[in-house]
């Protein structure tokens, strides 16, 4: 392909989707640029230091049927730093009871793959496991794409289903809330069943669970910042957008408002990619572009919280366990990944925090603290070395009924621009998974109307 045949790209935003967009339209044979607002790339799973600690913002995982992700591992060469399980394993702990169980499969087909572990679940009584065998044949059953299921909510449709308050909580909601970040009476019945079809009945394998053994800024800013250089992407941090609007020959002219290297400058491109949240892009997006821009300021957002400790001795064995009977949700071994080389650092994670988000961190020191060591004897007596809080208030779109109609395609209007980030339709819940997918496609439509081909490996994540 000549120079003069090549076409150019803008990318605005640099968390996964953005990087993900930049990656597959450079792989296309385009020209991109890539502009972040913040002095990394990641957007919301980055990383920071805080001592001699590299800490993340949140723990992320995703599981083996994140298949878009995945490529993105692969894309970065960063597939090594993050495995998965070599069979689904999560302990979950009754701290009322101080029993504990596991969720595990084995090498069986769907569904027979989780029976052995739903029989002898000791958080659910004989009658509380079948009517739990019952529902998930029903959800099966389910169409996620049906607009009907939208409008429904996830914990009603348990209900119907004879699924107790106790199941909900020590099986429903132990996976919705940390996939949705919503409990399930506050989720759309359409994205519960595409996470439940597609993470635990589709594939024996579909739910293994995969995390980073290295801090995500590692993968996300260091690893992407190096496949883009390679890719041919130029990366501008510290660099915002005033605003998007399409020139008199048919291009888009991007206005930067503020960066170090292009204050005031106005980049030109054929093709122009709106990566950021939706209440940016709703700020961004030239009229007529969307028939309805205002759909997108009714996108709601759910915030996570995420607990940080720092004992002076080992407290847990496990890599990660989760609980029942305590606001304890998710407790992951951070210790080297941080880079910790005394003592033990664990991270707690808190979906649908929004009773906490805003608790100082005395309160919520006070509250964790005890709570870990009820459920970790090993934590009693143990040295406080550090505890300390991140929040993101934002973290996730809301999963609401009815969102699904409330968000947009990645292809707007407007010829040429395009829209990606996890609050896109991508069909999933806002995920890293769902961010890359959203990149993908962005990407995907944009070569389609240029006629320019797509990489191998971008066919493969599509």
């Amino acid at each position: 392909m000549s120079e003069t045949q090549r076409r150019s790209a803008v990318v605005v935003g640099g968390g996964l989707a953005g990087v993900t967009a930049a990656l597959a339209l450079a792989d296309g044979g385009m020209d991109v640029t890539l502009l972040e607002g913040r002095p990394r790339l990641g957007g919301l799973a980055f990383s920071f230091k805080r001592g001699d600690l590299t800490v993340d913002n949140g723990q992320h995982v995703y599981l083996r049927c994140c298949t878009a992700y995945r490529w993105f591992l692969d894309r970065i060469d960063a597939t090594a730093l993050a495995p998965l399980q070599d069979r689904l394993d999560v302990p979950v702990l009754d701290a009322d009871r101080g029993r504990l169980g596991r969720l595990r499969r084995s090498g069986l087909p769907v569904p027979l793959h989780l029976a052995k572990s739903l029989a002898t679940y000791p958080h659910l009584s004989l009658a509380e496991r079948a009517k739990v065998g019952r529902a998930a044949l029903a959800l099966k059953a389910l169409d996620p794409l049906d607009p009907a299921l939208d409008t429904q909510d996830f914990g009603s449709w348990l209900a119907a289903h004879g699924q107790s308050p106790r199941a909900v909580e020590a099986l429903w909601d132990l996976v919705g809330v940390a996939t949705l970040n919503a409990v399930a009476g506050q989720s759309s019945l359409g994205l519960a069943a595409m996470v439940f079809k597609t993470g635990l009945l589709s594939e024996n394998g579909a739910a293994d669970i995969g995390w980073a053994h290295v801090p995500l800024g590692e993968l996300h800013d260091t690893l992407a910042r190096k496949a883009l250089d390679a890719a041919g992407v130029r990366i501008a941090l510290r660099t915002r957008v005033s605003s998007v609007s399409r020139t008199q020959d048919g291009r888009w002219a991007v206005d930067v408002a503020e960066g170090p290297d292009a204050s005031g400058e106005v980049l030109s491109a054929d093709t122009v990619v709106l990566a950021v949240p939706q209440r940016e892009a709703h700020d961004l997006l030239p009229e007529g572009a969307l028939d309805a821009p205002e759909r997108l300021l009714d996108i709601g957002t759910a915030p996570i919280l995420n607990l940080h400790v720092v004992y002076g001795r080992k407290v847990l064995k496990q890599p990660f366990f989760t609980a029942l009977g305590s606001p304890v949700q998710w407790v992951f071994d951070r210790t080297e990944a941080s880079g910790l080389t005394e003592g033990q650092y664990l991270a707690i994670s808190q979906s649908a925090a929004q009773d906490e988000i805003d608790e100082p961190v005395a309160v919520l020191r006070e509250r964790y603290l005890p709570e870990l060591e009820r459920l970790l004897p090993a934590a009693r007596g143990a040295k406080i070395h550090d505890f300390f809080v991140t929040r993101e208030r934002t973290a996730t779109f809301a999963p609401t009924p009815g969102v699904g109609a409330l968000r947009p395609s990645a292809r707007t209007k407007a010829p040429g621009l395009y829209l990606a980030g996890a609050w896109t339709a991508t069909g999933w819940p806002a995920t890293m998974e769902g961010a890359v997918r959203s990149g993908v496609s962005a990407a995907d439509v944009a070569l389609a109307a240029l006629d320019r081909p797509r990489g191998h490996l971008f066919r493969e994540a599509a």
